[in-house]
């Protein structure tokens, strides 16, 4: 088995790809802690090197983020050899009794995140909007080994969250601000802005 490795705009985040699915179509799962990790094994194993801050769960790759000043010579190949063991053994993504993802009962993700709720008179608007989202956003977010998370619309404001590599990136306020609006503002005019909650 080999494990291919890409960069990301985070320089702190490694996208680590291992040619089958990891999340499959079952979403993506962020773990920003090794609390958070404790309902995978793989997670548990990623934060147990001791460098790691950050682990994300894509559809085909797993994102991990290094703790600051860690250089990636030296952590890379003991997260390759994590998830070589991990995937050669076919050892579950989640432990058993979890509820959610992949086949397997797991939690869903309380990820502390903001959510604004949607008013039903803005139904039409929200659809266009996770619409765009689902079908162009997230796909090159995911390229860059993170995910976008609809948090809410309200007064012409779409608010977002951005996960994995994405979420520590320097450039992801530039991402939201100029790339996403941008894109929303011209195919659904209701958009005002897009703020990152």
């Amino acid at each position: 088995m080999f494990i291919e490795t890409e960069t990301t705009p985070n320089p702190a985040t490694l996208k680590f790809m291992p040619g089958r699915p990891v999340m499959g179509d079952d979403g993506t799962r962020d773990f920003a802690s090794p609390e958070d990790a404790e309902i995978s094994p793989l997670a548990e194993m990623l934060f147990a090197l001791g460098d790691v801050t950050g682990v994300f769960f894509g559809k085909d790759f797993v994102s991990v983020t290094a703790a600051p000043g860690v250089q990636w010579a030296d952590l890379k190949p003991q997260v390759v050899a994590v998830l070589l063991d991990h995937f050669v053994t076919k050892t579950p993504l989640f432990k058993p009794g979890a509820t959610g993802g992949n086949g397997i009962a797991v939690p869903p993700e309380d990820d502390g995140g903001i959510e604004i709720e949607d008013d039903p008179a803005d139904a039409d608007i929200v659809a266009q909007i996770k619409e765009l989202l689902d079908t162009r956003v997230r796909p090159a977010v995911a390229g860059d080994g993170g995910d976008i998370r609809y948090r809410g619309f309200k007064d012409g404001v779409v608010h977002l969250q951005m996960q994995g590599a994405c979420s520590g990136c320097p450039s992801s306020t530039a991402t939201l601000k100029h790339g996403i609006e941008g894109l929303l503002k011209h195919y659904v005019p209701e958009v005002v802005e897009v703020r990152a909650a």
